[in-house]
């Protein structure tokens, strides 16, 4: 047997500096969300006391956590939320799909200026189309109803453009040759460009799915009702309706990032491969 020799990569001051950097990064990071999760497992008396200490005087205690559960809306907040951002997310990686691979492949009258007015699009503040979306919601009858939420949020210039770079780099040569065999434009991009856009198909929907869920502006706007609420806007609500309860409101904001943070590690790595693949974190 031949000993099998590994190739260390050498340690270097820009290495060791780089390190520093991400380690102080990670730190600053975790030192608020270890604040949140410590201040929930407190008594709102301990929570509200000054000195603030990490340990609390009467002990670490999960009765903000029952409170929350027990006698909030928590968990029709959370299914709204969960309701609204997988609608939104199968609605907007189709639509975006559909669109990029036009632009992509067809050739169409105009097809530059529209791609241009969408690239455009992607600079323009969401704030400044909140009153005519309002209107416009208003006109259809959709105010405080789950279709108010969703619809305005589906379309996405910036993931048309991130999957028609993508898409752009399939060779064209497979697609040929499926048409050569029959297959219409449409059996050409279910079978054969969606397989092979998986990687980005997941990063653009974890994208998605991670902004409807974290949307407060919009869901805040459109919603008066109590029971369509989503998770965000909820949260507010009880901040305004009952005062300021520390050991509440971080523990409905610890059972609010959960989903976030169980989604992102379970598809971390689709996340970093469709970083790379669509160039945004840098060849």
């Amino acid at each position: 047997m031949t000993a099998i020799q590994t190739r260390r990569k050498p340690i270097t001051i820009g290495n060791i500096a780089a390190l520093m950097v991400l380690g102080v990064l990670a730190v600053s990071w975790l030192l608020p969300f270890a604040w949140a999760l410590v201040t929930s497992l407190k008594t709102e008396t301990d929570a509200g006391s000054t000195p603030v200490s990490w340990i609390p005087p009467s002990g670490f205690t999960f009765d903000a956590y029952a409170q929350v559960l027990g006698d909030g809306n928590l968990l029709t907040w959370t299914f709204n939320s969960l309701l609204t951002s997988v609608i939104i997310t199968v609605l907007t990686v189709g639509l975006s799909a559909l669109a990029a691979y036009a632009f992509s492949r067809l050739d169409f009258s105009g097809r530059k200026w529209l791609f241009a007015v969408i690239i455009g699009s992607i600079i323009i503040p969401p704030q400044v189309l909140i009153i005519p979306l309002f209107y416009q919601m208003l006109a259809m009858d959709l105010v405080d109803t789950y279709w108010g939420i969703i619809l305005p949020q589906v379309i996405a210039p910036a993931m048309v453009f991130i999957l028609k770079k993508f898409f752009d780099q399939i060779p064209i040569e497979l697609e040929e040759a499926a048409r050569m065999d029959g297959a219409s434009r449409l059996r050409v991009f279910m079978t054969i460009v969606l397989p092979l856009s998986r990687p980005i198909l997941a990063a653009v929907a974890i994208f998605v799915f991670i902004a409807a869920w974290n949307n407060f502006l919009w869901p805040f706007i459109i919603t008066n009702d109590t029971a369509l609420m989503t998770l965000p806007v909820g949260l507010q609500t009880v901040k305004s309706a009952f005062g300021v309860q520390y050991a509440q409101n971080m523990a409905m904001a610890i059972l609010a990032a959960l989903p976030l943070i169980v989604v992102f590690l379970i598809f971390q790595r689709q996340i970093i491969r469709g970083i790379a693949t669509t160039g945004l974190g840098g060849q």
